[in-house]
This record gives C-alpha cells, structure tokens and sequence, in this order.
C-alpha cells in the first residue's frame, strides 16, 4: 500500500512539474498551446497504459480467487 501511495504522489509531482515547466517556458501562444496539448497527448497514453496493467493484473487476482483451491 506505502509503494501505491508514493507512485500516486510520484506521478502527481511529475504532472504538476511538467505543467509549470511548460506554462513558465517563455514561448509564443501558439507554441505553448501546441507543447500542452502533445504533453497532454503523452500524459494521457500513459495513464491509458498504466490502467490497462492494472486491470490485467486484477482480472488475474480475481481469476486466481476464484479458481477453487486443489485438495491433494
């Protein structure tokens, strides 16, 4: 559970700094408008991939639960 919580607070800092990185990144509009949505591009893939692993990984706990135990 403590590793859970410091992945959320690890992805939690790693999108607030890549968010002030780019709004303090001294660009034109239209520059700046292009870099969030293509780091909005990325943020999202990733999430899309980490809840992916994480369903795989609970559909194969729930399986394993529910597969009843062999008796030698």
């Amino acid at each position: 559970m403590k590793i859970m919580r410091f992945l959320e607070g690890f992805l939690l800092g790693a999108l607030l700094g890549a968010f002030l990185s780019i709004l303090l990144t001294p660009e034109s509009g239209e520059e700046l408008r292009g870099r969030i949505k293509s780091e909005a591009g990325r943020i999202q893939g990733e999430i899309k991939s980490a809840a992916s692993e994480r369903r795989a990984e609970l559909e194969q706990q729930l399986t394993s639960l529910r597969t009843p135990p062999k008796t030698v």
